[in-house]
């Protein structure tokens, strides 16, 4: 088999995705190679957390987007794809016309797949970076956050949280939420033995680039809280022209270092290991799978 492509497409409540990746057979091992990465800043968990339903506006953006997506992928000549949708999409009370309307005028089948799923296609790819230490998986999106508890590369626990960043940016966070989750790792943690992070999301990814980091793939609490620090101190127009970062991310990136900051520091957890994987490389992994 050769030069096989597949796709993932993630439209998360902050951004959508699409990664194209080659397969590649190295000895009877399969990996994958990213060829095409795009992302657009759709912002859907902004009509939803606030209104409740994605507006008309969105939902002529999202078709546009799959429009492009579907040229990139048949211009790749891609085999096999697949599209999922997370937080705002599920909770929108208007998702599943969108979702057909989108289909009907695209040809692209969007999965609304609930936290779970979620962070078992995340889990899925994270594993293979682990060794067999006790880890907290955080994974933190626009309008939830997945965590799960490894020992010994197996999975003991996981669970989803309706916190993310843009649901903490629009103060639309559920009440008690940060009470349950923290009740959740004070269960599920066994605190007598060390545990480390894991973070996966567009943010933490951001974070750990800009932080002066010491090792390949892992810094410290300290350094995220100090970058964390860093970038709340400047204003959003700074964010954007002073440290280059995307509009879009510029106002996300403080809420969601304090989702990950608050679940190590709640686990105990003073170091993380950042791979950069998430939800688009367990989609493609699905998609192998299944083919």
């Amino acid at each position: 088999m050769d030069n096989i492509k597949l796709a993932a497409i993630d439209i998360g409540s902050n951004a959508a995705r699409l990664q194209i990746s080659n397969v590649l057979y190295v000895n009877d091992k399969v990996s994958f190679k990213k060829v095409e990465y795009v992302r657009f800043p759709l912002r859907l968990g902004h009509d939803v957390f606030n209104f409740g339903a994605l507006t008309p506006e969105s939902e002529a953006r999202t078709t546009k987007l799959m429009q492009c997506y579907k040229l990139l992928m048949e211009l790749h000549e891609v085999q096999g794809y697949m599209a999922c949708a997370t937080s705002a999409m599920r909770e929108s009370a208007n998702g599943a016309e969108v979702v057909a309307r989108i289909e009907a005028q695209t040809g692209i089948k969007i999965n609304v797949i609930d936290g779970s799923k979620e962070a078992e296609l995340i889990n899925n790819v994270v594993v293979h970076a682990l060794d067999d230490a006790q880890y907290i998986h955080i994974d933190v999106g626009g309008g939830s956050t997945e965590l799960t508890i490894y020992c010994e590369r197996e999975k003991i626990a996981s669970k989803s949280f309706k916190i993310g960043s843009v649901r903490l940016l629009e103060g639309k966070e559920t009440k008690g939420a940060w009470q349950k989750m923290e009740k959740w790792i004070e269960d599920n943690v066994t605190f007598s033995e060390p545990i480390s992070a894991v973070g996966t999301g567009g943010n933490i990814s951001k974070l750990f680039n800009l932080v002066n980091k010491s090792s390949s793939n892992s810094t410290t609490l300290v350094e995220i809280e100090r970058m964390r620090n860093y970038i709340a101190s400047f204003s959003q127009d700074d964010r954007v022209n002073q440290l280059r970062l995307n509009a879009d991310r510029a106002d996300v990136i403080v809420p969601a270092a304090d989702i990950y900051m608050s679940v190590m520091k709640a686990a105990g957890a003073t170091s993380i290991l950042v791979p950069d994987l998430g939800l688009k490389d367990g989609i493609i992994q699905l998609v192998y799978d299944s083919l």
